[in-house]
């Protein structure tokens, strides 16, 4: 099975999405994640998955990887830009849309945007679990 989370810059989301589906879903899987740009490794990120125990901090921000997108069991987009720009793919790739709000767009206080980071996480937690029950059971 493959699975490729992609967003906009492959910095939050997408990389929070890769690190629980790499942690939860069977180890001979391959799962990876890109954006339509690089943004970098947003650090937030790293720090808001170290609190439950996965390590990201090695992951790199790549660009969408054409042959393996159109070698993929799943493509999950995670915001409407990377829905809306990623390639069209044959249909036999089953597509999914999880339409997260960006924690990097997020102002305010040091705390009001950690939590906003912890709240995104938590919700594609719920999402990787869910899916890997549709798939996995």
């Amino acid at each position: 099975m493959k699975i490729y989370f992609l967003c906009t810059g492959n910095s939050c989301r997408s990389q929070i999405a890769e690190g629980f589906a790499k942690d939860i879903m069977p180890k001979n899987w391959i799962i990876k994640s890109a954006g339509i740009e690089q943004h970098g490794l947003n650090q937030r990120a790293v720090s808001v998955m170290a609190e439950v125990g996965v390590d990201i901090s090695n992951h790199t921000s790549d660009l969408i990887d054409n042959d393996f997108l159109f070698n993929c069991d799943y493509i999950i987009t995670l915001c409407g830009d990377a829905n809306d720009k990623c390639p069209v793919t044959p249909a036999n790739i089953k597509r999914l849309h999880w339409p997260l709000t960006d924690p990097a767009s997020t102002t305010g206080t040091e705390e009001a945007i950690q939590n906003q980071f912890r709240k995104t996480r938590d919700e594609v937690r719920i999402l990787v679990q869910q899916l890997k029950m549709n798939l996995v059971g």
